[in-house]
């Protein structure tokens, strides 16, 4: 095998084939032994959970250790050994998510430069046995296919490019039972994806539990009705929507995630985005400017210009709310959005002018006198989290009205890459997600059969073209400042399960490459073939994924979206989008 014939996704930093000819393979078979080292437990009983439903073998230890697998022929099957083991050289040179996958007659070996590095490696094994690894139930037809499960001898080397690899799911705007969200963990591991950002706060539902404020989930968890498409639609749903997530629904998410070397990264987005809590709590709104005791749920997309009183009491209410996130969410960052706040009602709001004063001191007006109110809030919570040994991590709105921010401040940049610039220049370490590049929910094809076309065309193409570091970071000293960047699935056009795997695959694994697989050089970088330039193989890519990727997606049961447009069932012909024409701005 060699790197032109592989068909792994993300690409590997190198593939390189060991010897040709009969028996130069290592052979899965009844009696091979599943041989670990410290640090490598869960990923030995994750390699159980799916092998073995999927080839019907057992792995079980080898002969000592309680199992059968001691190197002799056993009931007609083939003989082998997987190895899995941590190794301290390895993490010198590829760090502690690196591996080297050796594969040959008899043994197949991972050793990482960690706990993480031995499951990615485990993600590589996976993929070079088959699409049929992924299946849930071993589906051949008579006992003799039990040992067709064969790997040519080779030799892996791998690490990510960056440490956050993320995604976002936002459940506010739609639901996603755990259920889904527990699948959505399995697939972001198939992809060497290691972030779930989960935004369970907005104006169209409230998806948390908070013992002692049940009317968070009981009132704003619920949603009278909602729009069928863009926000311009004439469409509606008039069945109520919601969904909560119990505190141990959510305990059982980050300890499936924490099996797969995945960080939950919760969202509670403040002081906009609101309106689902201000319904719940009217307390929490400006009650001097409008009459939030008759607001509900919003039932609208945008965003509501209805958001949080800058009081005292606002801000020990989230303290209340942080204090039980942070006991379930074990997550180095906490996201509390602070995007897209509309200042209408602080202006009108006499209580929310007096705090502008107050904040402004002696220097007096500014250009926009509310921003201090945006700052006020990320400034006290950044604190509060800091206090907490935790961080803040926030969308680029959080820079504005100079808040003040503390060292571990990080900012996810939305709204292009010049966010991610002036954050890293300041010394903050930043994630990158523009809009315009990695939203999900924004259209793949420019067709007419494409669904609720939204935003201009992202291509997969132009998504596995993405490139993470700004121009204006790359090759100074701030250039590490970018822990790395996440694609974006928001919601409000993406009622179910379907709607999402559509939006959300094949561009994912092109993402995924995007942050895991290095860039190549235009000469001697030993990574696949030298591209002019050091662009992606795109072509490369297309062949991997109709190789073997688009059947492994397949058998998980993603319902993505083919590569020559969609299937008939799903097209969703008279649900209005808002598609934008033209290629979109540069970040």
């Amino acid at each position: 095998m060699t790197y032109s014939d592989s068909d792994l996704v993300p690409a590997p930093v190198s593939v390189t084939p060991q010897r040709a000819g009969a028996g130069a393979e290592f052979v899965l078979g009844p009696a091979t032994a599943l041989d670990t080292g410290p640090g490598t437990s869960d990923t030995a009983r994750w390699l159980r959970a799916t092998l073995t439903p999927a080839t019907g073998l057992e792995l079980l230890p080898p002969h000592g250790d309680g199992g059968n697998g001691d190197g002799d022929e056993q009931d007609g099957g083939e003989v082998g050994r997987i190895v899995l083991r941590t190794d301290e050289d390895v993490a010198a040179r590829l760090g502690p998510e690196g591996y080297v996958l050796q594969a040959g007659p008899g043994r197949l070996r991972i050793d990482g430069g960690g706990p993480a590095g031995v499951f990615w490696g485990a993600q590589t094994l996976r993929q070079l046995l088959g699409p049929a690894a992924y299946r849930r139930a071993h589906a051949a037809r008579d006992a003799s296919a039990r040992t067709a499960w064969r790997i040519p001898a080779l030799h892996v080397e791998d690490a990510p490019r960056f440490a956050w690899r993320g995604h976002l799911l936002d459940v506010a705007r739609h639901f996603m039972p755990k259920e889904g969200v527990l699948r959505t963990l399995d697939l972001l591991a198939a992809h060497k994806l290691n972030v779930l950002h989960l935004h369970l706060t907005d104006d169209q539902g409230w998806r948390v539990e908070i013992h002692g404020r049940p009317r968070l989930t009981e009132v704003g968890g619920v949603r009278a009705r909602s729009r069928v498409g863009h926000r311009a639609s004439p469409l509606w749903d008039e069945r109520a929507h919601g969904g909560r997530y119990t505190q141990e629904d959510l305990r059982e998410i980050v300890a499936y995630a924490a099996d797969r070397h995945i960080t939950v990264v919760p969202e509670i987005d403040i002081p906009g985005h609101s309106q689902a809590a201000v319904a719940a709590y009217p307390e929490l709104g400006n009650t001097d400017a409008v009459d939030t005791a008759a607001l509900g749920v919003w039932t609208e997309w945008g965003v509501s210009r209805h958001v949080l009183a800058p009081g005292e009491h606002v801000l020990r209410f989230y303290e209340e709310v942080l204090e039980q996130i942070l006991e379930i969410f074990p997550s180095r960052f906490v996201h509390l959005g602070g995007d897209e706040c509309p200042r209408d009602e602080w202006h009108a709001s006499p209580s929310a002018r007096a705090r502008m004063r107050e904040l402004a001191g002696p220097a007096g007006e500014s250009a926009d006198p509310a921003a201090v109110l945006q700052a006020w809030f990320v400034r006290h919570f950044d604190r509060w989290l800091a206090a907490r040994g935790r961080r803040l991590i926030g969308w680029d709105e959080i820079l504005d009205g100079d808040p003040g921010l503390t060292e571990g401040a990080a900012v996810s940049s939305w709204r292009g890459t010049q966010g991610a610039v002036a954050a890293a220049r300041a010394g903050h370490d930043v994630v990158l997600c523009p809009e315009q590049q990695v939203y999900l929910d924004h259209r793949q094809d420019g067709g007419a059969d494409e669904p609720v076309p939204l935003g201009f065309v992202r291509t997969l193409r132009d998504v596995h073209g993405f490139e993470p570091v700004p121009p204006e970071l790359a090759g100074t000293p701030h250039e590490r400042r970018v822990l790395g960047a996440q694609a974006n699935m928001w919601t409000e056009c993406a009622e179910s399960q379907q709607r999402v795997d559509y939006q959300t695959f094949p561009r994912l694994a092109a993402f995924a490459e995007a942050v895991w697989s290095p860039v190549p050089a235009p000469s001697g970088s030993g990574y696949g073939p030298e591209r002019a330039g050091g662009a992606r193989d795109f072509a490369d890519f297309e062949r991997r994924m109709a190789d073997g990727h688009y059947a492994r997606l397949a058998a998980m049961g993603v319902d993505f979206r083919p590569p020559g447009g969609p299937h008939p069932w799903q097209r969703r012909p008279g649900i209005a989008g808002r598609p934008l024409d033209g290629p979109p701005a540069t970040p």
